[in-house]
C-alpha cells in the first residue's frame, strides 16, 4: 500500500481499526498503539533492528494481534524542514515496508520528540539513566503517535468515517 497523508490514512481506516505508531531508530524501533477509538496512545513495546524481513514479520504479528489498521512513522526532519541523512533512511524504511505489510503509512514530525520525552523522565521521573534508555523509544513513539491522534481529532470530520 502507497504512502499517504494523515488525512487520507485515517479516511481508509475502518471504525474500530488502531493505528500503530513508530520511532525509527538505528538500533531499535519504539512502538505504540493507540485506542480503538483513536484518542490515546500508549507505549507497547521496543524492538530490536535486525533486517527488513525479520523486522517486518515481528511488526506483522504485532499488528494481526492489536487490529492495526494504519501506521504513524515519525519522520526525523531538520529544524530547518529539510531531509537529512536520518529522514532519508526514514523514507526508505518506509517505503520497503509497505512492499510487505499492506497497510497504509503517514508520516508524521517526530522533530524534538525524543528530547522532550527524555527530558520528561529526567525532570518528573527521577529515573536512572539505564532505566531511562530503556523506555525513551517506546515513549517517543506514543509522542508521535499521540501528535497524529491529536492532529487528526481538530480535522473536521471526513464523510464516509
Amino acid at each position: 500500500m502507497p504512502i499517504t497523508t494523515l488525512d487520507a490514512l485515517a479516511a481508509a481506516l475502518p471504525k474500530e481499526a488502531r493505528l500503530l505508531g513508530f520511532d525509527l531508530g538505528t538500533k531499535t524501533i519504539g512502538l505504540a498503539l493507540s485506542d480503538p477509538g483513536r484518542s490515546i496512545a500508549s507505549p507497547l513495546v521496543v524492538l530490536k533492528r535486525t533486517k527488513l524481513k525479520p523486522d517486518a514479520a515481528r511488526l506483522a504479528a504485532i499488528i494481526r494481534e492489536h487490529g492495526v489498521g494504519g501506521l504513524v512513522l515519525g519522520l526525523p526532519i531538520n529544524m530547518d524542514g529539510s531531509d537529512g541523512p536520518r529522514a532519508q533512511a526514514t523514507r526508505a524504511f518506509a517505503r520497503n515496508l509497505t512492499e510487505v505489510i499492506d497497510l497504509p503509512l503517514a508520516f508524521w514530525d517526530e522533530r524534538l520528540s525524543t528530547a522532550a520525552v527524555e527530558r520528561a523522565l529526567t525532570d518528573e521521573a527521577d529515573l536512572s539513566r539505564a532505566r531511562r534508555a530503556q523506555l525513551v523509544d517506546k515513549l517517543a513513539a506514543a509522542y508521535i503517535l499521540q501528535g497524529a491522534l491529536d492532529f487528526l481529532r481538530r480535522r473536521p470530520p471526513q464523510s464516509g468515517r
